[in-house]
């Protein structure tokens, strides 16, 4: 059976936490870091409100792409990130824009042990969503050469697989951000499950803490799992904490109601 990495996976050291967003003061014990923490989202984006303009992003159903502007995939596509390898590409370029049927997974960060997790399933479920005619893309928070440690350990393949080390994407789409979201959330204790952590621990036999991102306050990002096709949002899914990944074959059978190009 294979051993877990010496990082102990249900506590991550926040003290790293050197940016400017998070002060000194913040202690590691959990008693003393407040559980409730605000989405991050910034001022300029007004993608997923109501009637009244205020953002509501934390009433979005859980799997429903009806919180979304319906423009939404348009702003999404002028957001510039990184191809594993290095090089700046447009989000709209990822995918045909007319019928193209794409899911694109959001992973925490590149350093999450749950999102190796998560890169190993969607590397298993590759080729069925291939022969779909659904094309599968991966993005996570950190610069390409932590995309690249992924890809090489776990191994994922590196043509479906970007960087988005500002989490520009993120931003646009109203993911959770935060301390209590990402250590403390019910919807995070899932990972304990026998079945689940079995899963995990072959996901990270070749893990390495170096794929965590430079910028420590990019560990407190969570993810989430959407369907396009052209540049209409179908289905949307905030991970709600930690390792809440949506379920594949819902995202599959998503993908299997729309009719191909």
């Amino acid at each position: 059976m294979a051993t877990l990495p010496s990082q102990n996976l249900q506590s991550v050291r926040l003290s790293s936490l050197n940016s400017p967003k998070f002060p000194s003061r913040i202690q590691i014990h959990p008693s003393k870091i407040p559980i409730s923490s605000p989405i991050r989202i910034k001022p300029s984006t007004k993608l997923c409100t109501g009637n009244n303009g205020i953002s509501n992003s934390r009433l979005v159903g859980r799997a429903s792409a009806s919180g979304f502007s319906a423009d939404v995939a348009d702003i999404l596509g002028d957001v510039s990130i990184f191809t594993a390898a290095g090089e700046p590409v447009l989000f709209k370029d990822l995918w045909d824009q007319n019928q193209g049927i794409a899911v694109v997974a959001l992973l925490r960060h590149f350093g999450c042990p749950c999102c190796w997790e998560l890169a190993m399933e969607l590397k298993q479920a590759k080729a069925r969503f291939d022969s779909a005619g659904v094309k599968l893309i991966a993005i996570g928070v950190g610069a390409p050469n932590k995309a690249r440690i992924l890809a090489e350990r776990l191994p994922f393949p590196m043509d479906c697989l970007y960087a988005d080390p500002d989490r520009k994407a993120y931003d646009v789409l109203g993911l959770y951000f935060g301390i209590g979201r990402t250590f403390f959330n019910p919807a995070s204790i899932k990972v304990f499950s026998s079945t689940r952590f079995e899963a995990l621990k072959k996901a990270v036999e070749n893990y390495t803490i170096e794929a965590t991102p430079d910028e420590r306050s990019s560990v407190l990002q969570q993810g989430g799992m959407f369907v396009f096709k052209g540049n209409e949002l179908l289905y949307a899914r905030k991970d709600e904490g930690t390792g809440d990944h949506a379920p594949l074959d819902d995202v599959f059978d998503i993908c299997c109601k729309v009719p191909a190009a």
